[in-house]
């Protein structure tokens, strides 16, 4: 079993890598693997609506050599699950991230059908529950299933690294992951227990 995570922030190991390397490990313990693949800090193409990827055999997008949007969708064919993190922009995930999703879903949609997915955002303040139901909009449009956790699945931070002193946001990625690993393990068959793991909840709030 394998999850597909990608890091949809130009900040290559920034407050969305925080979390979702957080999530990696709590699957690593679960005994599913895991990639975080970053989007980069370059421009990825939009959707033109030229259809040429129905056109193709594989299906790949005719934009494919110019970011990482074919390589995610091949990646996919031997994926079981993927998670989108985003820092939060203007109350809505990256552009980039953006695009990639609706070319990748639109062109590679096979390759996604029936898997589990996830949005993971990250805000210094708001924004970040917009943004999170962005990403998981198109998600429902391909018949995956969404993957929940005992909260919204978000973080909080501002500097690089800072999410990490999110108690409760990591606690939500670390049950996001449970869930997760408990869902693959029951679509794949694999004896499991009858609910996900719990941990005590640890409420964490920002007066200060």
């Amino acid at each position: 079993m394998k999850v597909l995570l990608i890091n949809g922030s130009p900040r290559k190991q920034g407050n969305t890598y925080t979390a979702l390397c957080q999530v990696a490990q709590q699957l690593e313990l679960q005994g599913v693997e895991s990639e975080i693949v970053w989007i980069g800090n370059k421009a990825v193409r939009g959707c033109i609506a030229c259809g040429k990827c129905k056109e193709n055999a594989d299906n790949r997008c005719v934009f494919g050599d110019q970011d990482l949007t074919n390589e995610v969708i091949a990646k996919m064919g031997e994926s079981d699950a993927i998670i989108l993190g985003s820092p939060v922009y203007w109350g809505q995930p990256s552009g980039q991230l953006l695009c990639l999703q609706q070319r990748m879903l639109y062109a590679g949609g096979s390759r996604f059908q029936g898997k589990p997915a996830a949005a993971v955002t990250i805000c210094r303040r708001g924004g970040a529950s917009a943004a999170f139901q962005t990403l998981q909009m198109p998600f429902q449009m391909c018949n995956m299933p969404l993957i929940g956790s005992q909260y919204w699945n978000i973080a909080y931070g501002r500097e690089e690294g800072q999410a990490a002193e999110d108690i409760e946001g990591m606690q939500t990625m670390r049950t996001l992951a449970n869930n997760m690993a408990w869902t693959l393990k029951k679509m794949h068959g694999i004896p499991t227990t009858d609910a996900p793991e719990r941990e005590l909840w640890t409420p964490m709030h920002f007066i200060r």
